[in-house]
């Protein structure tokens, strides 16, 4: 692994099959989920996702806070 490969990253985007892909590629990379992935709606009716993954070795140190 890289030195500077962040621990955590924090995928948003619209609510449609990109943001989906994004985050699908994360986890076969090996990334693990961090939370529930969340979405807001703007006034227009326009959803918006946020998704947080973490790398495995940091999950403990995150779930832990």
């Amino acid at each position: 692994m890289s030195d500077d490969k962040k621990a955590y990253r924090f995928f948003t985007g619209a609510d449609d099959a990109e943001f989906c892909q994004r985050v699908s590629d994360a986890l076969r990379e090996g990334w693990v989920l961090y939370g529930p992935p969340i979405m807001q709606v703007d006034a227009n009716g326009n959803r918006h996702c946020g998704q947080a993954v973490v790398l495995p070795e940091f999950f403990s140190t995150y779930s832990e806070n």
